[in-house]
């Protein structure tokens, strides 16, 4: 093979290509059908050029060449029959019969020497020589191109959307220029010395592929991928890397050097730095053309849409949502519509147009044909995708409505499988045409603003809601206001009740004590009297009688103590100023139930903070309190032994006091831990307890700012801690 077959050879590699993506993605339209014949026709004719100029004999390169034009003689009927689908011209059909009728009669001739009359010998190779009726084939394809360059240029002239206008261009540059170049492969045919044009058609060639991938120029669905292209490029690279080779080992067979081992390693040391140089720059630059923005769009749209979530007003999602696709993602319109209160259609809540495509109306009907094909599908509708179901009616309306509305796609927003309204984007400015990532990124923009939208219409009835509720608001508060201080009352009632209830069953056992001290110094005094009756004055007092004095002294102190704890403890105050001293609380407390307890078996062990830090609060229902905590402690270990801690410490961390009783006794089952300081609840049988002891104990520590809570023991037992803060007085 020689230098002068490897642009044919590009340009067949080119054709083929393309024929195998049309066979594999194209429809079954017939656009796409005539597409794949010419690119099976244009394989031909490179297959035909490639053979004909590496074969020796020149006969079998006439022969070659007859077969081939056989065949490619119809890409002249083909070229304008897939331009007039492709553009929508269907009143040409005289036209169209002609020309094929013209292929028709010019085939006839082309295995005689009337078409091909020989072959010549040039400096690239065999290339054949026209007979008489040749010019009538190179006039005829000279009239198609330029037929249809003008068709293709006035089809430019008259499009007014930027996508089509797009695709029409890289048509023009591409299969337009392809097909002149092609013609001027005449030139040597008719006699002329000059190295076909045609065979470098892999150029515009390639930028029809470029604009297949990134236009979808024939409805594929194959828009460009970065992965892809990157895919094609080393693919490209490694041909042209191959080709390189093949020719340096041409070049440098006939040196002595190239015999060396070190040539072939240097050789590939340098191709490789030249390849991987020029692959990142490649790279580069088809970022720079495909992917210029896309990646700024993507993260600033996705910052928009996570930003309106939390904000609660139309106004504000409508500008934010709007101003940030327009300018970031660079198309000519963008409009937000959005539920009406009615329910019976859909209102513009804001709205941008950059060039002269008019605004769309302000409200648009619940029954168009593009709200319930929305509804419908629930999912983003693009123009480009309906063009082709344009014979079902259901679907030409609603490209009717989205023509209105100048719109390339209507993104709706769904919210528990309810349409609350949708977005309309027009065409990107560049023309370009809006790919998979695109959607998907605006799938999530209009998800979010679907949940900003339910978010705003939420806060909106709430706030209405509010406005209206004011007034009843303000007649229901007095009313609360008197249940509440009617609760409080009831509530230190209650208390009270409880705590002289508690004081009373107390009263029988502090009689039983006080009688003990007083019968002992009763007894003392009288024997006191009689012997002061007997007393000699000139003597002095027996030292019996000073005993004797003391110890009813001793014993009328005990019973002071013990009546100061029951009118301390029983003193119904509601002022909570007072300074309290916590170990003086649990001492009362200890001494009025020391009748209960103290035939039982059971130890006390008490642990007192020394320096305890006073607290403000009301002395006796902190009294009430510990009562009530350590009565249920020993009432737990009836009869079974134990013991019970009491310990009191401050906290330096959290400023507070903590009073702690533990006992051993058998614990408080977990089932029922959650229900212990709920009102009228206990386990104790009926006529033994109220269910109120430690209800009240919480709302008493509740009131004084502070805890009561049942913690976990290190083993069996129940272990109760309150916590009181301190405060200056």
């Amino acid at each position: 093979m020689n230098l002068y077959s490897i642009p044919p050879l590009l340009t067949l590699c080119c054709f083929f290509g393309l024929a195998v993506l049309t066979v594999l993605r194209g429809g079954r339209t017939k656009v796409n059908i005539l597409f794949l014949l010419l690119c099976i026709l244009g394989s031909i004719l490179y297959l035909d050029i490639v053979l004909i100029f590496n074969v020796e004999d020149a006969k079998t390169a006439l022969l070659i060449s007859r077969i081939d034009h056989f065949f490619i003689i119809y890409l002249l009927p083909l070229y304008v029959h897939f331009f007039h689908e492709y553009l929508g011209i269907s009143g040409r059909k005289r036209l169209l019969r002609l020309v094929y009728s013209y292929a028709f009669i010019l085939m006839c001739f082309t295995p005689t020497s009337l078409y091909l009359e020989s072959m010549q010998k040039h400096s690239f190779g065999y290339f054949a020589k026209g007979g008489i009726l040749y010019p009538f084939f190179g006039l005829g394809g000279l009239c198609v191109n330029i037929y249809v360059l003008i068709i293709l240029w006035q089809a430019i002239q008259k499009e007014k959307y930027s996508v089509k206008k797009n695709r029409l261009k890289y048509l023009f540059v591409g299969f337009g220029i392809m097909g002149l170049m092609n013609g001027l492969n005449a030139l040597p045919i008719l006699g002329y010395s000059v190295y076909p044009p045609g065979n470098f058609s892999f150029i515009p060639l390639i930028i029809f592929a470029v604009g297949l991938f990134k236009h979808d120029l024939l409805d594929m669905g194959i828009l460009i991928k970065k992965s892809l292209i990157y895919s094609l490029l080393t693919a490209l690279l490694t041909c042209v890397y191959s080709l390189v080779i093949i020719m340096a080992n041409k070049m440098f067979k006939d040196f002595d050097f190239s015999d060396s081992i070190y040539f072939p390693i240097l050789f590939f040391l340098l191709i490789v730095l030249v390849f991987g140089s020029l692959k990142t720059k490649i790279q580069a630059f088809i970022d720079h053309i495909f992917f210029k923005g896309k990646y700024d769009y993507q993260k600033i749209i996705k910052d928009v849409s996570r930003m309106i979530v939390s904000v609660l007003n139309f106004d504000e999602i409508g500008k934010k949502l709007i101003a940030t696709v327009v300018d970031k993602m660079l198309v000519n319109k963008c409009a937000l519509f959005i539920c009406n209160p009615t329910g019976s259609g859909f209102i513009t809540y804001s709205n941008h147009v950059v060039n002269r495509y008019s605004i769309e109306p302000t409200h648009i009907a619940k029954e168009s044909s593009l709200v319930k094909f929305m509804d419908k599908h629930d999912k983003p509708i693009l123009r480009k995708n309906l063009v082709i179901h344009t014979k079902d009616p259901d679907i030409q309306k609603v490209l009717t409505d989205m023509e209105k509305l100048s719109a390339e796609i209507a993104l709706p927003l769904i919210f528990n499988k309810r349409l609350n309204g949708f977005i309309i984007l027009g065409e990107k400015l560049s023309g370009d045409l809006f790919t998979s990532e695109d959607l998907d990124l605006l799938e999530t923009l209009s998800s979010q603003t679907s949940l900003a939208i339910e978010n705003a219409s939420s806060y909106k009835l709430i706030d209405d809601l509010n406005k209206n509720l004011e007034n009843k608001v303000k007649e229901k508060t007095r009313d609360l206001k008197e249940a509440l201080a009617e609760k409080e009352r009831t509530q230190d009632q209650l208390i009270q009740s409880e705590s002289l209830a508690a004081i009373g069953q107390l009263v029988a056992g502090v009689a039983h004590e006080l009688n003990n001290p007083l019968a002992s110094v009763t007894s003392l005094i009288q024997t006191t009297l009689e012997d002061l009756e007997r007393w000699d004055m000139k003597t002095q007092p027996g030292e019996d009688i000073i005993d004797d004095l003391r110890f009813a002294n001793k014993d009328l102190a005990r019973a002071k103590s013990i009546v100061k704890s029951l009118l301390d403890l029983s003193r119904q105050t509601h002022t909570y100023s007072e300074p309290v001293n916590f170990n003086l609380v649990i001492k009362d407390a200890l001494r009025v139930l020391y009748n209960q307890y103290k035939y039982h078996d059971l130890v006390i062990v008490e642990n007192y903070y020394q320096d305890l830090p006073y607290i403000q609060g009301n002395f006796a229902n902190l009294g009430q309190v510990a009562i009530n905590i350590i009565k249920n402690a020993f009432q737990s270990l009836s009869g079974k032994g134990g013991k019970i801690f009491l310990t009191t410490r401050f906290e330096n961390n959290t400023g507070q006091v903590v009073f702690e009783c533990l006992d051993t006794g058998p614990g408080i089952p977990e089932s029922i831990r959650q229900d212990i300081f709920k009102p009228f609840f206990t386990t104790k049988e009926v006529g033994k307890g109220t269910g109120l002891g430690l209800y009240i104990c919480h709302e008493i520590i509740q009131r004084h700012g502070g805890t009561l809570s049942l913690e976990k023991a290190d083993g069996m037992g129940a272990r109760f801690v309150v916590r009181l803060p301190v405060v200056e007085a």
